[in-house]
């Protein structure tokens, strides 16, 4: 089996990959997001920024499918080259839909992985949801992958948690692109890591996408993290987003007066 098969390449030609259109959620009385409306095209990074419960998380998890919207629509072009209203679909349809065109990439890794079982049956797993049953060439897979990742060949059967903290994320990334998703989502990928494994992991990522033409929404408060990787941004402030644009006009010449601040904090860091 070719390591590589099933990975998607980029396609700028069919139109936005996914659309979002008023999209809101409400915890009770509490406003998690409002009346969001954004979209991503095939091979593009695009980076939700903004400071603790600015709704860049609660938006993620909406759009991603995690969590029900209270309101609004989300439109998604499946590889049949058709826009798919996502609340119209089934759960076994919407199961579907993770297993194989998305990704889901958490801030802890524990919640990526499943800690009781070895590095190669965490990526294994994976490619048996999607239907994979010969285990030679599962294993050669995992191989592959882990390698790609950096991490050592004779650390396959390792289990997680004998894993650091950023060898435990660039397995979940592993898990996650082992099946040529279209669309990865990444909930802060590089919090909580010291500063030099966030660097490894950052240049990681970013061959990774480059390499492989992946679409990706990365939720992050590093505006760091938001220029090295995307090619848009969106900034958010309680639940709006408030300021939006390819991502280097944005932050050297942000307009809004909360991206100036957050711009301004940084420099002065």
């Amino acid at each position: 089996m070719n390591a590589h098969a099933g990975i998607a390449k980029t396609d700028t030609t069919s139109g936005p990959l996914l659309q979002v259109h008023g999209l809101s959620h409400w915890y009770g009385e509490r406003m998690g997001c409002i009346d969001v409306d954004l979209e991503i095209w095939p091979g593009e990074v695009l980076a939700i920024v903004g400071e603790s419960g600015s709704g860049k998380t609660t938006l993620l998890n909406c759009v991603s499918g995690r969590m029900q919207p209270t309101g609004g629509r989300i439109d998604y072009r499946g590889r049949d080259g058709r826009m798919q209203d996502l609340g119209a679909l089934t759960e076994a349809e919407r199961r579907y839909l993770m297993r194989t065109d998305w990704g889901f990439v958490h801030q802890n890794p524990a919640d990526g992985l499943r800690m009781s079982v070895s590095a190669g049956a965490n990526v294994g797993e994976r490619l048996m949801a999607v239907g994979n049953r010969h285990y030679g060439r599962i294993r050669e897979t995992a191989l592959d992958w882990l390698g790609r990742v950096e991490i050592a060949d004779d650390r396959i059967d390792d289990q997680p948690t004998t894993f650091s903290g950023g060898m435990r994320q660039r397995l979940q990334i592993a898990r996650n692109l082992v099946t040529g998703p279209r669309l990865v989502f990444m909930d802060e990928p590089t919090g909580g890591l010291d500063v030099s494994v966030q660097a490894r992991l950052l240049d990681l990522l970013r061959g990774l996408v480059g390499e492989l033409g992946l679409s990706a929404i990365i939720v992050t408060h590093d505006l760091a993290v938001a220029r090295l990787l995307s090619q848009r941004i969106l900034v958010m402030k309680e639940g709006r987003v408030i300021e939006s644009g390819l991502t280097d006009r944005v932050l050297d010449d942000p307009q809004a007066p909360y991206t100036q601040l957050l711009v301004s904090s940084i420099l002065q860091a």
